[in-house]
């Protein structure tokens, strides 16, 4: 029995076939996907829109407007945080059967924490690339002074050069 050490190629290879003399025979790529689609059993959409809390159906905990002081929103959140895990931690020795209610809203704490550190993942990205970019720009920089620093060496051992071929 003979077997094949790799499988064939997908039938849509012949379609390319005259690609090297015509590059336009190729069909044109799909067109990008628009809206929502399925990948693996799971819905997904193509807009990068952050749902809020209330569509996810957890309590907003923080003011609500465009203008959130992100810094002091942390930190009541945290102190919030710390606060119901002391909370917790008093039940549990207390009263241990009743630590699910302090378990939800130490859940909703944490959920709200994530929400407002994920608002501020576009500005991260920005400061990111712009830091980038300033580096870019640093070292290239840093390469054309190299650059001007070894021409002016070459120039004057060229001039040495010629002093002695002249002196001669």
């Amino acid at each position: 029995m003979a077997t094949a050490t790799y499988p064939p190629p997908p039938p849509y290879y012949r379609l390319y076939k005259d690609y090297l003399q015509n590059p336009d025979s190729a069909p044109e790529p799909p067109p990008p996907i628009e809206g929502t689609y399925v990948c693996f059993g799971a819905n997904y959409t193509t807009s990068d829109v952050l749902p809020s809390l209330e569509e996810q159906g957890v309590r907003q905990l923080y003011s609500k407007g465009p203008n959130i002081d992100f810094k002091k929103e942390l930190r009541s959140l945290n102190a919030e945080l710390q606060l119901h895990i002391l909370e917790l931690a008093d039940i549990l020795i207390e009263r241990p059967s009743q630590y699910a209610r302090r378990v939800e809203e130490i859940s909703t704490v944490f959920k709200n924490l994530h929400h407002l550190l994920n608002s501020l993942r576009p500005h991260q990205a920005r400061a990111t690339l712009i830091h980038i970019l300033e580096l870019q720009i640093q070292r290239r920089k840093q390469a054309v002074e190299d650059i001007k620093r070894r021409r002016e060496e070459a120039r004057s051992l060229l001039k040495e050069a010629l002093t002695i071929l002249d002196g001669q």
